[in-house]
C-alpha cells in the first residue's frame, strides 16, 4: 500500500448516509486522545488530513478517506471521554456499533492503545465485543517513542496479557518517528487482498 493518493470523502453522522460500499474498509478505533488521528496522518503520510485536537471528543462522526482508490480508512469517534453528554455518547455508540456490525466491506478494525498505560477496561470491552461479533481486529500500541526499548517490551507484555493476545497479534507504533508504519501498512495490505 503506497498511500500516495488520499482524499477525504465524507463525515457521516447517520448510518443512512454511509458511502456506497464499493471498496474494502479499515476502521480506526481508540480511546479519546490516544493518538488515533496522529497515527492515521503518519500512516497516510499527511500532516493534517485527519484532524488532530488536544480536546478529547473532537471526532464526532465516521470520517471516510479513500486511499489509492483501493480502500477506505474510517476514523471512528474516540470512546471513553466522560465530559461528553450521555445522550451524545449513546448516539456515538449506536453509530459506531451499527457501522461495525453491518458493514459488509469492513475488513479490519485497528484498535489503538497507548503503550504507556496498563490495559483499560473500555479497551478490553471493545476487544471482547469485536471477538464476540467475529469482527477482525488488529491491536496497535502507540506512543512507543515515549518509552525506552526495555519499557516498551515490558509494557507490551503487560498489555498482551491483559488483552489475551500474542506478540504477533499486535504492532508497536510511533506517530512521532514513524516506527511501525511499514509493518502496519504491510498487515493492512495483506488484509485488503
Amino acid at each position: 500500500m503506497r498511500c500516495s493518493e488520499v482524499e477525504f470523502v465524507d463525515s457521516v453522522f447517520s448510518l443512512k448516509r454511509l458511502p456506497e460500499a464499493d471498496l474494502p474498509e479499515v476502521a480506526f478505533a481508540g480511546r479519546s486522545n490516544v493518538g488515533k488521528s496522529s497515527l492515521m496522518n503518519r500512516l497516510l503520510n499527511r500532516k493534517a488530513l485527519v484532524k488532530v485536537s488536544a480536546k478529547p471528543g473532537k471526532t464526532q462522526s465516521l470520517n471516510f478517506f479513500r486511499v489509492d482508490k483501493r480502500c477506505y480508512f474510517v476514523d471512528l469517534p474516540g470512546y471513553g471521554f466522560a465530559k461528553v453528554d450521555k445522550k451524545v455518547q449513546d448516539a456515538w455508540q449506536a453509530l459506531i456499533s451499527g457501522y461495525l456490525e453491518a458493514r459488509a466491506t469492513l475488513r479490519c478494525v485497528v484498535v489503538i492503545v497507548d503503550l504507556r498505560h496498563e490495559p483499560k477496561e473500555l479497551d478490553r470491552m471493545l476487544i471482547d465485543w469485536l471477538r464476540a461479533k467475529g469482527i477482525f481486529h488488529l491491536l496497535v500500541y502507540t506512543k512507543m517513542d515515549k518509552l525506552s526499548r526495555n519499557e516498551q517490551a515490558k509494557q507490551a507484555r503487560l498489555l498482551d496479557a491483559g488483552f489475551g493476545v500474542a506478540a504477533g497479534d499486535r504492532l508497536l507504533f510511533s506517530a512521532k518517528t514513524g516506527e511501525g508504519r511499514e509493518a502496519l501498512l504491510e498487515r493492512l495490505d495483506d488484509l485488503l487482498m
